[in-house]
């Protein structure tokens, strides 16, 4: 018999009965998709019949969250799992290497949008040019992101905070504008008022800590300008440029900051030259390293000896074939005695495992 699908919601901020409601529901049966936050990893929640997981905003979970969400299905049975991205992270691009991700790559922009501008202002004029862009897009009606590493001043890191670039840019650059503030300790209501209040376009310019890196989405807004851009990830600088060009208007993102170091200055000369997020995760990779692959650690060199999965890439996909091949007719390594040795000298019991939630 046909009948609608049942759906919930399951986040923080839901009631507790509502939550009790929810989670017998999902125990039953009785419901067919839930959509929520990482409160679907929490200890207690427990589905009848887990057939799909789809993972959004993939490079914000960890390895172990992930395998946590994929083991909620009952008994043995283990549900298809799609994790999605703008943003792959170094171990996500490991993985693809190893053949454990088929990959889809949607490499165009969604009708109506156009490419964002990116530049990097290194000097105290630059930054006088960055203001200037920032009037003048608010002067045809248009909306400016402001971001900042911290939310108030630190004594001990010499970087700029919401608060203090808040009432910097209202008493200055910014005076007169309609300027709102919005970080991760204000109250619920008060962010909720203030993301309100710039959707509606009754704020011109939003100073804010990096709550706004997912989830927003005002196509009025054109410029988006990172403060201390050294003190972000390839991949957060991607996520947070990626709140312009939501409209068809052209967007700009001004990476804001001197770099002390050579990755740095490698970080956002990549996000100058690509809105590529495949581009970037490669870059992140050379950078970063690929972590390891028997460990948690996600970053750094790796754990093997000769090989490298970035500059290796072509051997690693012959090696995974020539692995298949080898296991279809001898899955237990029967008659290769001394492979399945190696295999117990390098692969541990908590080795083993690690890689499997992989």
């Amino acid at each position: 018999m046909d009948r609608s699908l049942r759906v919930a919601l399951l986040t923080n901020r839901i009631s507790a009965p509502d939550r009790r409601k929810i989670l017998e529901d999902m125990a039953t049966g009785n419901l067919d998709i839930v959509i929520g936050t990482h409160s679907l990893i929490s200890e207690g929640i427990e589905f009848k019949s887990l057939g799909v997981v789809v993972i959004d905003e993939q490079h914000r979970f960890g390895v172990e969250q992930r395998a946590a969400l994929r083991d909620k299905g009952a008994g043995d049975a283990m549900p298809d799992v799609l994790v999605m991205t703008a943003t792959p992270i170094p171990r996500t691009a490991a993985m693809t290497v190893y053949g454990d991700l088929d990959v889809s790559v949607l490499d165009e922009l969604p009708p109506g949008r156009t490419p964002i501008v990116t530049k990097w202002a290194q000097s105290d004029m630059d930054e006088l040019a960055v203001w200037q862009q920032v009037r003048d897009e608010i002067a045809e009606g248009r909306q400016v992101y402001v971001v900042c590493p911290l939310i108030e001043e630190s004594e001990k890191l010499e970087v700029r905070s919401a608060e203090e670039t808040f009432e910097e840019l209202t008493n200055g650059e910014l005076v007169g504008l309609r300027v709102g503030l919005l970080h991760g300790r204000l109250k619920s209501d008060e962010k909720d008022s203030v993301m309100t209040q710039f959707r509606a376009g009754e704020l011109d310019a939003l100073v804010s800590t990096t709550v706004i890196e997912v989830g927003v989405d005002v196509p009025n807004a054109t410029v988006m300008v990172i403060l201390d851009a050294t003190r972000f990830g390839i991949a957060q600088l991607h996520q947070l440029r990626g709140r312009v060009g939501r409209g068809a208007a052209k967007s700009f993102c001004w990476l804001v900051g001197e770099s002390k170091t050579p990755d740095g200055e490698a970080r956002l000369e990549a996000l100058v030259r690509s809105t590529d997020g495949f581009e970037l995760a490669e870059v992140d990779l050379d950078l970063r390293g690929e972590g390891t692959i028997m460990g948690e650690r996600q970053k750094g060199q790796n754990d093997l000896k000769l090989a490298s999965l970035r500059r290796d890439r072509e051997w690693v996909v012959i090696a995974r074939e020539v692995a298949i091949e080898l296991l279809d007719g001898d899955p237990d390594l029967v008659k290769h005695e001394l492979l399945a040795e190696e295999v117990d000298l390098f692969l541990k019991a908590d080795d083993i495992d690690f890689l499997m939630k992989s």
